[in-house]
């Protein structure tokens, strides 16, 4: 643990130092935030502010990972086990998230169409589960209170393309506010990386912690008010990623409970849509995704954000909770 908290450490001193260069060349670039019309109109001001500040996270994983990945292969052992499943996952949803972060900036409005993003999610989390399910022989669950985990087979594929693709578009969803995705995925890392601790994975351990650490970095600039934004860049790779950890330590079942904030977001705009075309024309919330409908209740953005996170935090104890049982 001693040597993850540490690699978390070096993590977020090389995101912070290189966060203001970013921001600069993002400005340079012209790569900033469009704001919906149909948002809530406290949020005009966020126009302009750079987005894909994923790669403030991004970058530096990849870059600390990748050497540490290196050294092992000319014969150190500074990482032992290669986790290259979730890196290669992260660089695959950060390039689909960039591009739908440029062409909504640079082509169009509304960047890439949601059924090709789609597609490719689909795709890409298709790899992934056939990837851990026939060269990591992962194929089981975990039930808390059950002491064996249960073998389900071929089902795991399915179920893991399922996590991957949804958790990537909840955290997506829920990056709305300044500090709140960022917040709340920091959280639900630690706790997943408490769980792959107590069960001896410390490789994952490290990769969970170094992540950590650049979310944190990224923090220090996207707190509120935001100089930069997680963009689809960070917020589809950091969702992804998320769920391959969990799938990786067999406790994804908790999932939905360590990472409540994220389901509860998704659900919300599941339960708009469907609500809306039952009643042709009503809404169950005022606005969704769910931090919005907070903020059009008299909430500030800070108090959505420090509200949810605290929120997160709880479930996050619970799930480490069940996850001992």
């Amino acid at each position: 643990m001693a040597y993850s908290l540490t690699l978390g450490t070096i993590a977020f001193l090389l995101a912070v130092i290189w966060g203001r260069p970013l921001i600069h060349l993002l400005r340079h670039r012209g790569i900033g935030k469009r704001i919906r019309i149909e948002g809530p109109s406290t949020h005009q001001v966020k126009k302009g502010t750079p987005t894909m500040g994923g790669l403030m996270i991004l970058i530096p994983v990849l870059i600390i990972t990748s050497v540490l990945n290196i050294a092992n292969l000319l014969g150190f052992t500074l990482i032992g086990r290669s986790i290259l499943v979730p890196m290669g996952v992260m660089v695959a949803f950060g390039v689909l998230g960039a591009i739908d972060d440029l062409m909504g900036v640079k082509v169009i409005t509304t960047g890439l169409m949601g059924r090709y993003k789609l597609l490719w999610q689909v795709i890409f989390a298709t790899i992934t589960a056939l990837f851990l399910h026939y060269v990591l022989d992962l194929r089981s669950i975990a039930i808390p209170g059950v002491e064996q985990k249960i073998d389900i087979g071929w089902l795991y594929i399915p179920i893991a393309v399922f996590f991957i693709v949804g958790m990537s578009n909840a955290v997506n969803l829920t990056d709305g506010l300044d500090g709140l995705a960022g917040s709340i995925a920091a959280v639900v890392f630690v706790a997943y990386g408490v769980i792959a601790f107590l069960q001896g994975q410390i490789w994952l351990v490290a990769f969970v912690y170094t992540v950590v650490g650049a979310t944190l970095a990224f923090l220090w600039y996207n707190a509120y008010p935001a100089e930069l934004i997680m963009g689809d860049t960070g917020s589809l790779a950091v969702g992804a990623t998320l769920a391959v950890v969990a799938l990786m330590t067999g406790q994804w079942l908790l999932l939905p409970v360590v990472g409540f904030v994220f389901v509860a977001e998704a659900a919300s705009v599941i339960l708009q849509v469907g609500y809306f075309k039952l009643t042709k024309g009503k809404r169950l919330f005022k606005m969704a995704p769910l931090h919005h409908h907070f903020e059009l209740l008299g909430w500030s953005e800070t108090h959505v954000t420090q509200r949810f996170w605290l929120i997160g935090i709880l479930s996050a104890m619970l799930g480490i909770a069940l996850a001992l049982i």
